[in-house]
């Protein structure tokens, strides 16, 4: 497999990483967190500042972090969709002019295309087809991974991701930002039986949606209900971490019913998981339990490539080049991509 150098600046992380053969010979990640906490989220002129304040140097660290040349690369690499567009274009632009000064080929890559490679970083030997669970902040999605860019959507949420739902409630308790990792930390804390909450109706299958879509903007709204009922009741101080730990056992229960339900149906033995929930210690005791109680095969990325990396953007890269995929010098950016159009990014 060819070793690639990444970039990935889809958001608020600033990524470069240099992949070889799946191994991850360096990762860089400096993430925004403490600049976009004072906002409660991600602003995007701000995050393109920081990216561009940062890159240049991130990818001389990278390279020597991989104690590897310029030369020794096969390719260069960037995200290109989808993601804040103005964040997106540091990163490309640094990595076409990368690919002319070198003369490496390019090769753009979908953001949602490296959270499903995350899981080869962990296990190499995972080979399509298999089902890949995408939780992240702006996605939640059930994705039938058929082979490298070919993918079928079975199931995708249709209002809140998994992620922002974690966030908004986040609020709600008035905990920091980003949310999910603070509810997991007081989930662990709590009891998930205290306040039972509603999983997402969803009408199966009408109006055109799949059977395995999700929908958390009603339990978001009855966290509200409960909060709102609790302050009305006078109980101070509000038992925080049981709600945390009822929010958090909801959504894991209801996204590992819809991703065993999806393996199931289709034959896929396997289930890959990826994007910043995949991080999520419910969702993680959840599915894993569920999947083996059904003989299916679960693979998590490590932690620290769950949330944006660009070792999963290079990972993904790495198989576009082998099999002749490159993309043109004149390629742009996108706010939005459908996964299945992932080939259009090539020549």
């Amino acid at each position: 497999m060819a070793t690639v150098l990444a970039i990935e600046t889809s958001c608020d992380e600033t990524a470069v990483a240099i992949v070889k053969n799946r191994e991850v010979l360096s990762s860089i990640i400096v993430s925004q967190i403490p600049v976009h906490r004072q906002y409660g989220g991600v602003v995007p002129e701000v995050a393109s500042r920081q990216h561009l304040e940062t890159i240049n140097d991130r990818i001389a660290q990278a390279l020597k972090d991989a104690d590897i040349g310029i030369a020794e690369i096969d390719g260069i690499a960037a995200t290109c969709a989808p993601g804040l567009v103005g964040a997106l274009l540091v990163g490309l632009t640094a990595a076409k002019t990368l690919a002319i000064l070198h003369n490496k080929p390019l090769v753009g890559v979908h953001h949602l295309e490296g959270h499903i490679y995350a899981s080869y970083l962990s296990a190499p030997d995972l080979v399509p087809p298999f089902l890949c669970l995408l939780v992240s902040g702006g996605h939640t999605s059930l994705i039938y991974v058929k082979d490298c860019g070919k993918y079928e959507t079975l199931g995708e949420t249709r209002d809140d991701a998994a992620g922002e739902a974690f966030d908004k409630v986040a609020r709600l308790l008035q905990l920091g930002y980003p949310g999910g990792p603070e509810i997991d930390k007081l989930a662990l804390l709590g009891n998930p039986k205290v306040f039972p909450l509603p999983e997402g109706k969803i009408s199966l299958p009408s109006g055109g949606y799949h059977p395995y879509d999700s929908s958390f903007s009603g339990l978001k709204t009855a966290v509200l209900r409960l909060v709102q009922k609790l302050a009305r009741e006078g109980v101070e101080p509000l038992p925080v971490n049981d709600i945390a730990a009822s929010f958090q056992d909801t959504v894991a229960r209801s996204l590992t019913r819809r991703a065993i339900s999806c393996a199931l149906d289709y034959g896929l033995s396997t289930i890959a998981v990826g994007g910043g929930v995949a991080a999520n210690s419910g969702l993680r005791q959840h599915l894993q339990t569920a999947a083996e109680s059904h003989n299916l095969r679960v693979i998590f990325p490590s932690l620290k490539f769950c949330t944006d990396n660009a070792a999963m953007i290079a990972c993904a890269a790495a198989d576009h080049l082998d099999r002749g995929h490159t993309s043109s010098l004149t390629l742009g950016v996108r706010s939005r991509l459908a996964i299945t159009d992932v080939m259009q990014l090539y020549i």
